[in-house]
């Protein structure tokens, strides 16, 4: 089903309303520019480790939301991925700011796998207020605004409340980082997770729509090492919304790329 306007089902109103629509009007431009260049040919380079990767398409992405965003709020801060890799700082201060990923997923993208999304998040005075995620491929929209709700094509979103792991489905991602250390430690997550007897580990490649699956109850739990703000700050406030907890193993920082876990 095609998202529209309308199927954010949260009430009208909020002193962030006009925020928020920009937000689904270029998740939804974003979206058709990632499903069109999904199945052509990629200029693929990257970053800080071989399975790190980025393309033409998410700078193309990235600088679309930020210059449209910019147009409309230019008094407005932003944090976006691609910006970030080529140097720029990420500090959230009390300003409203954006913090964009533009396509999360980018090596299923390369690959064609068609598990990709966008996420826009939306902070003021550091609190994240609303975010916005759209699985391109099969044009889900999934968003959340603080104290309204979250929702996916209209359709209220409510966490599992599994607390049994032998009952759960646990979702994980790997990381760009493979050196023999990270790599260990991943497999020896997944181990004892097994030896635990949960139901099922996952591991879907983008973690944007790993946490959106944990929003709709379709998973029960979610952990990784080494997320970035651009990786949690929709999906947060969207997980929130639906009932469920964000954190780290040490403290509640946004900005920390550190141990996460989600329930």
């Amino acid at each position: 089903m095609k998202p529209s306007r309308e199927d954010q089902a949260a009430p009208a109103g909020g002193p962030w309303e006009e925020c928020f629509e920009a937000a689904v009007q270029l998740a939804l431009r974003a979206g058709q520019i990632i499903r069109k260049a999904l199945s052509e040919e990629k200029r693929v380079s990257t970053k800080t480790s071989a399975a790190d990767l980025v393309t033409e398409t998410d700078h193309l992405v990235e600088d679309l939301i930020i210059s449209e965003l910019q147009k409309r709020f230019p008094s407005h801060r932003f944090i976006a991925e691609e910006a970030a890799a080529a140097g720029a700082k990420c500090v959230l201060t009390p300003s409203p700011t954006w913090i964009v990923d533009p396509i999360d997923g980018t090596c299923n993208f390369v690959h064609r796998f068609p598990t990709v999304a966008v996420s826009i998040g939306f902070a003021v005075n550091q609190e994240l207020e609303f975010g916005v995620i759209y699985h391109c491929t099969e044009e889900r929209l999934y968003t959340g605004q603080r104290g309204r709700g979250a929702f996916c094509n209209g359709q209220r979103l409510q966490v599992s409340g599994e607390t049994d792991l032998s009952k759960a489905l646990v979702l994980t991602e790997i990381g760009p980082k493979r050196d023999p250390a990270t790599l260990k430690l991943f497999l020896s997550n997944m181990e004892r997770l097994l030896h635990a007897k949960a139901h099922g580990v996952r591991v879907i490649g983008s973690s944007t729509l790993a946490l959106c699956h944990l929003a709709s109850g379709a998973a029960d739990a979610y952990y990784q090492f080494g997320l970035h703000c651009w990786d949690l700050a929709a999906a947060t406030v969207i997980i929130r919304e639906a009932g469920g907890i964000v954190m780290d193993t040490s403290e509640w920082l946004l900005l920390a790329p550190e141990k996460w876990r989600c329930s």
